[in-house]
C-alpha cells in the first residue's frame, strides 16, 4: 500500500473541515466524503444557495455546513484544511492548533504524499508562465505531467494515480508557502518584489514565506534563482543542493542566460548550448524572455531533445490574462493583462509594447508602494484611466515623478466606463491594455473574473 493509499484509507470516520470551497477544495470535499470522512464545509457565505455550482454535490454527499459570520467558531474536527487565501497565522486557526487539531492545506498534504518528482515555482511575477513553460517542455519530451497548485488546479485528488516516473509541476504563492515544511526536488524563484503586504504586513514575512520553497530541500535537489534580482540572489545562502541561475543581462556560472546576440543559452559550467533566438518567442515582452530562461534552467537536464525548447517558443501562445490579445477594432488593439496585480507586473506589461499605450489601472489596495510605477507610466502611457481605491495613490506616483511629459489622466467608475473612455480616445494604431497594478477584490472575486469581464466588454464593442 502506498503512502497516499494509506492516507485516504485512514480517513474513514475522521472529522474533516474544509474552510472554503474554491479551486483547492471543490474536488477534495466529495473525494473525502467518498472515503468515509465526516466532512464539514465552513464558509462565510450565509446559505447553501450561495454555492449554486456545488449545491447538488453538497446535498448528495451529505456534507455538513457551518456558514455565516461565525463559520470559524466551534469547529468540531480532527483535521482542518485552510483555503490558501486564509492567512496561516489567523488567531482562530492557531487556537484549534493548541487543541491538537491538525491544521493543513491541500498543497501541504500533496507534498507529503506525492510519489512523483516535483518542480515548484514561486516569485512575485512570472510564476504562472514559468510553471506552464516547464510543463510544456516536459510534456513535449514525453513525460506524464501534472500541473497545478496556485495555477488553478488542486493536485491532491490526483495523487493516487501518480507514480515515480511522473512529474508534478506546481505553482506556489506566498500564502501556500508560509506553512510549508517540505520543499520540491527542483525549486524556481522567478523574482521577489513587494506584494501582498496587506496580508503579510511586512516584506520580511513575505520573503520568509518564499524561503520555504528552498529551506527543506535535500543536498540532491536543485534551486533555480534569478541572477538579476537582488532579493532572489540573496537566497543563494540557504541553497542546500545544486544552484542554477538565469539571467538576461549576463552569462551565469551555471544555468540559462541571454547572450549578446539575443540567443537563449544554457551552460553547465563547461559547455555552452545555444538553443534559440529571443525573436522566436511568440509571446511579447522581455519579462517573458526571463520566464523562458527560468524554465529552461529548471528543465534542461531532464530533456534529451534540446530542439523542444525552440519548438515550444515558436508555438506557445501564452497564458490567459497575461498580455493576452483580445481583438483589433478600427485599427486599435486591445490587450488583457489582468494578472498584473502589482506595480512590477504592470511595468513588465508596459515594457512589452514598443509605443505609448492607453492604460486602464487601479483596484484593491494591497498596501504596496506605487513609487516605481510613476516614471514608467510617464514613459509608456499616453492616456491613464484610473478606477478603484488606489486611483489617488497611482496618480500621486505619476505626478511625483519629475518627468516633464505626463499622460492625460481620467477617472472611471466601472470597467464598462473605462473601456468606453479608452474607445472614445483611441485612434487607429493605438494600443489599449488592462494592466491594473492592483488586486481585483474591490469589485471582483479574482483577476480572472476581472479579465473575463474586460474581454467580454471589449468583444461586444460595435
Amino acid at each position: 500500500m502506498t503512502k497516499a493509499e494509506a492516507f485516504f484509507k485512514n480517513l474513514k470516520g475522521k472529522k474533516v473541515a474544509f474552510i472554503g470551497i474554491g479551486v483547492s477544495h471543490e474536488r477534495l470535499i466529495p473525494m473525502f466524503a467518498d472515503c468515509g470522512a465526516l466532512v464539514t464545509l465552513c464558509d462565510k457565505k450565509p446559505s447553501i444557495d450561495d454555492f449554486p455550482m456545488y449545491k447538488d454535490m453538497l446535498l448528495e454527499k451529505n456534507i455538513s455546513l457551518k456558514l455565516g459570520e461565525d463559520y470559524l467558531k466551534n469547529i468540531d474536527a480532527d483535521i482542518i484544511f485552510r483555503t490558501p487565501g486564509m492567512y496561516y497565522n489567523n488567531p482562530e486557526l492557531l487556537a484549534y492548533k493548541e487543541k491538537n487539531v491538525v491544521i493543513t492545506s491541500e498543497m501541504e498534504t500533496f507534498f507529503e504524499l506525492c510519489p512523483a518528482k516535483i518542480f515548484a515555482v514561486t516569485g512575485s511575477d512570472g510564476k504562472t508562465t514559468t510553471t506552464t513553460l516547464i510543463s510544456e517542455f516536459l510534456k513535449e519530451s514525453g513525460k506524464r505531467v501534472y500541473k497545478g497548485g496556485n495555477i488553478g488546479k488542486a493536485l491532491l485528488p490526483d495523487v493516487l494515480e501518480m507514480n515515480e516516473e511522473d512529474i508534478a509541476v506546481v505553482e506556489l504563492s506566498s500564502f501556500q508557502l508560509i506553512s510549508m515544511r517540505r520543499s520540491p526536488d527542483i525549486a524556481v524563484v522567478t523574482n521577489i518584489a513587494p506584494n501582498h503586504l496587506d496580508v503579510h504586513g511586512c516584506m520580511e514575512e513575505y520573503i520568509d514565506s518564499k524561503k520555504n520553497l528552498l529551506l527543506h530541500q535535500s543536498p540532491f535537489s536543485t534551486a533555480v534563482l534569478n541572477y538579476d534580482n537582488e532579493e532572489t540572489k540573496k537566497l543563494r545562502d540557504i541553497v542546500r543542493g545544486k544552484n542554477l541561475w538565469f539571467s538576461r543581462k549576463e552569462k551565469v556560472p551555471f544555468g540559462a542566460y541571454l547572450d549578446s546576440d539575443g540567443y537563449l543559452c544554457y551552460t553547465d559550467g563547461i559547455t555552452d548550448t545555444k538553443l534559440f533566438n529571443s525573436s522566436d518567442i511568440r509571446i511579447p515582452g522581455i519579462h517573458n524572455v526571463e520566464n523562458y530562461l527560468a524554465a529552461i534552467a529548471a528543465s534542461f537536464s531532464h530533456i534529451e531533445d534540446k530542439s523542444i525548447f525552440e519548438k515550444v517558443a515558436k508555438s506557445f501562445n501564452g497564458v490567459e490574462h497575461r498580455i493576452e490579445f483580445v481583438r483589433e477594432l478600427c485599427g486599435v488593439k486591445y490587450y488583457n493583462d489582468s494578472i498584473a496585480s502589482s506595480p512590477t507586473r504592470t511595468i513588465a506589461g508596459l515594457n512589452a509594447f514598443p509605443k505609448k499605450v492607453i492604460l486602464i489601472a487601479g483596484g484593491y489596495d494591497k498596501k504596496i508602494p506605487f513609487d516605481i510605477l510613476g516614471a514608467k507610466i510617464n514613459e509608456k502611457v499616453k492616456l491613464l484611466i484610473l478606477d478603484g481605491p488606489t486611483s489617488d495613490k497611482i496618480e500621486a506616483a505619476v505626478m511625483a515623478d519629475d518627468s516633464s511629459e505626463k499622460p492625460k489622466i481620467v477617472r472611471s467608475e466601472s470597467m464598462e466606463m473605462s473601456v468606453s473612455i479608452a474607445r472614445e480616445n483611441a485612434e487607429s494604431g493605438d494600443i489599449v491594455t488592462l494592466s491594473p497594478a492592483c488586486a481585483s477584490f474591490d469589485k471582483y472575486r479574482n483577476f480572472e473574473e476581472r479579465g473575463n469581464i474586460y474581454k467580454e466588454i471589449v468583444r461586444n464593442l460595435k
